[in-house]
C-alpha cells in the first residue's frame, strides 16, 4: 500500500468523535483527517458505531476508513478490577450478542455518569446532568463531558486537571459495569472483527495489566498491541513492541484523538502498513473509501 503521494501511507487507526467523547462530529472528522494528510483513518468511538454511517457519507476522496470502536473492559483477575480497552476493528455492527453487550455498557456508561454528577451536586459543585446529556448530542456519555462541564464551570483548567486525584480521577471517581475483557475477544472474533489491545502499558493512566495475561490474551484470539500511542512513554513503546514480537501479535500506532478534549492531533502517531494489511484481511467489514 502507497499514500496518495507515493510515499509511506499514512494510518491513524484510533479516533473518536461526537458519537462518544470526541468534539467533532464525524463528518468533520474525516474531513479533518484528509486535511492532515492521512491516508487511512479509524472512527473508534467507546462502545458505539453510530459515527459510522455519517462518516462514511462523508468520506474526502481518497480517504479510506476503518470502522471500528474502543471496548470499555476489565480484567478480574485482581481486585479491585482493571479497567482496560481494547480496540475492535471491521466487525459485523448487527451482530447480535455484540449489538446487545454494547447497549449494555452504553447504559451503564450513563448511570454512572448520572451519579458522579449527584455526588458533585451533593458537595455544592454547579454542574447540570441535563446539561451534560444535551451536550453530549445523542452521542455515548463518559467522564470526559463531566469534564468539560467542570472546565465551563471554571473549576478545573484543563481535562488532564478534570481526570486528577481531586476530582473524576479519584475522589469522584465510580466503577463502571466494563466487559470482561477475555468476553470482549470472543464476542469482537464472533462478529469476524480484529481485536487489539489499547495503550497496554500506560502506568500514567493507572494500573496496568501483567504481561502473562497479554500472552493468554493471545491465545484467546487478541490480534494486536497499540505501541506508539501519547500516553505509552519510550521505554513503554519499546516494551509493547518486543511483547508483541515474543507473542506473534501486530503492532499500531495511532492518535487517539478527541479533538479538543486532548491537545494530541491527528495522524501525532501512527500505524505500519503491514499491520494495516493484517487487519484488513481478517475483518469481516470492508474498508470504506473515499
Amino acid at each position: 500500500m502507497t499514500s496518495r503521494t507515493g510515499s509511506a501511507p499514512r494510518i491513524d487507526l484510533h479516533t473518536h468523535s461526537t458519537a462518544s467523547d470526541g468534539t467533532l462530529p464525524p463528518a468533520d472528522l474525516v474531513r479533518a483527517a484528509a486535511t492532515a494528510g492521512l491516508d487511512v483513518l479509524a472512527i473508534t468511538d467507546h462502545d458505539t458505531t453510530a459515527g459510522w454511517a455519517p462518516a462514511v457519507d462523508a468520506l474526502p476522496p481518497g480517504l479510506r476508513l476503518v470502522r471500528g470502536a474502543e471496548l470499555s473492559c476489565r480484567w478480574s483477575g485482581t481486585r479491585p478490577a482493571v479497567p482496560l480497552h481494547l480496540l475492535a476493528y471491521l466487525f459485523d455492527p448487527e451482530h447480535p450478542e455484540l449489538v446487545a453487550e454494547l447497549g449494555r455498557v452504553r447504559a451503564a456508561r450513563e448511570e454512572r455518569g448520572e451519579r458522579i454528577v449527584a455526588l458533585l451536586r451533593a458537595d455544592g459543585i454547579d454542574v447540570s446532568w441535563p446539561d451534560i446529556l444535551a451536550r453530549a448530542g445523542g452521542g455515548t456519555v463518559g467522564r470526559p463531558h463531566i469534564a468539560q462541564a467542570l472546565i465551563r464551570a471554571g473549576l478545573v483548567g484543563s481535562t488532564r486537571e478534570a481526570f486528577g486525584p481531586d476530582w473524576l480521577g479519584e475522589r469522584y471517581r465510580l466503577p463502571k459495569d466494563d466487559i470482561d475483557v477475555f468476553q470482549a475477544i470472543h464476542l469482537v472474533r464472533s462478529a469476524g472483527g480484529v481485536p487489539v489491545f489499547a495503550h497496554p502499558r500506560a502506568t500514567r493512566r493507572g494500573r496496568v495489566v501483567p504481561d502473562e495475561l497479554i500472552a493468554e490474551l493471545a491465545a484467546a484470539g487478541l490480534a494486536g498491541l497499540e505501541a506508539d500511542h501519547e500516553d505509552h512513554s519510550p521505554a513503554e513503546r519499546e516494551h509493547v513492541r518486543a511483547l508483541a514480537a515474543e507473542l506473534g501479535l501486530f503492532v499500531t500506532g495511532s492518535s487517539d484523538f478527541h479533538g479538543t478534549h486532548k491537545t494530541v492531533q491527528l495522524g501525532a502517531f501512527t500505524t505500519g502498513a503491514d499491520a494495516y494489511e493484517r487487519i484488513v484481511a481478517a475483518g469481516v467489514t470492508e474498508v470504506a473509501s473515499g
